[in-house]
């Protein structure tokens, strides 16, 4: 998804430029979301209309837009990658036998250049590089191993908090809901474009310092079970996100703790997708 001369497109991209496969097709959805139910098929109606499209654009010329902008669950799992277990144990966090699962609300998720806002009188803005899994096909009670057949795509995910609101709900939604804290793309690579996700180097830098440096095959629970888990109990929709835990390196596990300040800039990089890149600012009394 991108934003150019006042209008939002879907785009395919093709290295350091975007192709409009919508153009000279007005009745085409120009919402990735309702392209997702068709999986496959999809992808070479879209990889099609690439190829005949003249409107290519670089990218820098672009606003890139999340994938997805109001999915119908934002679900992100917590204590998920061994690293970031044992950076957590002096702060006596338990993660229990089972999965820990909590939902960021969907008005959340910003594009992935747009701007990270410290909410006013607040301090304690933290990071996680996430890999997100976008639901494809609509599924319940599916097992681990159909897993796979339901996911459309991936794409990087910062699940950004307000540390000191932790405290104030055990479920830790308010805490990681607020505006802005869900920075999602640059773009949706296809599933079948990913040999084995659980196989992926993820990273983040603040101004330039790295970190978190991990790996995807860290998780406890990998992707396919997080599914049977989650549509165990619920209904997962075309465009539903997973954010599916991140590796040592937050600010708040620091000793002492390092959260970000205006002016910072958070890049995150996961291998075989691209990187996202937020600057830090703070917010106003009234953000509208």
């Amino acid at each position: 998804m991108f934003h150019e001369s006042g209008t939002d497109r879907i785009g395919v991209v093709d290295e350091d430029m975007i192709i409009d496969v919508s153009a000279g097709y007005p009745l085409l959805s120009r919402e990735l979301v309702d392209w997702l139910p068709g999986l496959t098929t999809s992808w070479h109606v879209l990889a099609l209309l690439a190829r005949e499209s003249k409107a290519r654009l670089p990218l820098s010329d672009v606003r890139l837009l999340p994938p997805v902008r109001r999915p119908s669950k934002f679900m992100a799992i917590g204590g998920n990658y061994e690293s970031h277990i044992r950076e957590i144990a002096h702060l006596n966090i338990g993660v229990g036998e089972h999965q820990i699962w909590f939902n960021k609300q969907v008005s959340c998720i910003v594009g992935p250049h747009d701007e990270l806002v410290i909410p006013k009188g607040m301090s304690t803005l933290d990071y996680e590089v996430e890999l997100a899994v976008i639901i494809g096909k609509r599924c319940r009670n599916v097992s681990a191993r159909d897993a796979a057949s339901h996911i459309a795509g991936y794409a990087i995910c910062n699940d950004a908090s307000i540390r000191e609101w932790h405290s104030r709900s055990p479920t830790i939604t308010l805490a990681k809901s607020f505006d802005s804290l869900g920075p999602l793309g640059p773009w949706m690579v296809t599933a079948d474009a990913i040999d084995d996700p659980h196989a992926l180097r993820l990273r983040t830098w603040v101004n330039d310092e790295l970190r978190q440096d991990g790996t995807t095959a860290e998780m406890r629970y990998n992707i396919f079970e997080q599914i049977e888990e989650l549509s165990t109990v619920m209904t997962l929709e075309p465009g539903d996100v997973l954010a599916t835990g991140t590796p040592a390196g937050i600010g708040a596990a620091r000793q002492p703790p390092l959260f970000l300040a205006p002016g910072d800039v958070v890049r995150m990089q996961i291998e075989s997708i691209g990187e996202i890149e937020n600057r830090v600012v703070a917010g106003r009394s009234v953000d509208f």
